[in-house]
């Protein structure tokens, strides 16, 4: 994204690159300042044991980079919870784009779209997920966009929070 806004405005080339990695480094370092004591949303550590003990495997991806979102499952104890973390620094292009959910398929080894569904909290969420083809596209409005946000995209469910997925999940996928 911020190479996208770079090259808006000016010509792409060593002087581009340099300060989209430039941006890029003040960013990563702004972002682990904030969240180095991230707190979790109601109910979400219990609903991650929860789909475990259904025997769902759970993977996790973000727009944010590797060190980030490994600092925050640290922080959070919940890496054990994930067959797999995707990051942006994952792919080449991030969302909209479905490479993330596919680098998440690829890692579990799963084959089919139609077994997958996928949960986001932002618009750009919603829309890799419809782009994948995956069975299903739930926003939970428990997070980075409100339900107005979510509701302007194509979703198969949306819910308050993360905290509903077992039950949700359990009835209907």
């Amino acid at each position: 994204m911020i190479q996208h806004f770079v090259e808006r405005s000016m010509k792409r080339g060593p002087a581009s690159e340099k300060l989209v990695e430039k941006i890029n480094a003040d960013f990563n370092t702004q972002a682990e300042k904030a969240y180095a004591n991230v707190q979790p949303i109601a109910g979400a550590e219990e609903a991650l044991k929860q789909m475990k003990a259904q025997g769902l495997m759970l993977a996790t991806t973000t727009g944010f980079g590797r060190t980030l979102e490994d600092q925050v499952l640290k922080h959070l104890g919940w890496e054990k919870y994930f067959i797999t973390t995707v990051s942006s620094d994952d792919v080449v292009d991030g969302r909209p784009a479905p490479y993330m959910i596919y680098h998440a398929m690829e890692a579990a080894h799963v084959n089919d779209v139609k077994d997958v569904v996928a949960v986001g909290d932002t618009p750009l969420d919603l829309q890799a997920a419809n782009n994948s083809g995956v069975r299903g596209a739930i926003g939970v409005w428990s997070g980075a966009a409100p339900q107005e946000k979510l509701r302007k995209e194509k979703y198969s469910q949306l819910l308050p929070s993360v905290a509903s997925l077992p039950e949700l999940l359990k009835k209907s996928y």
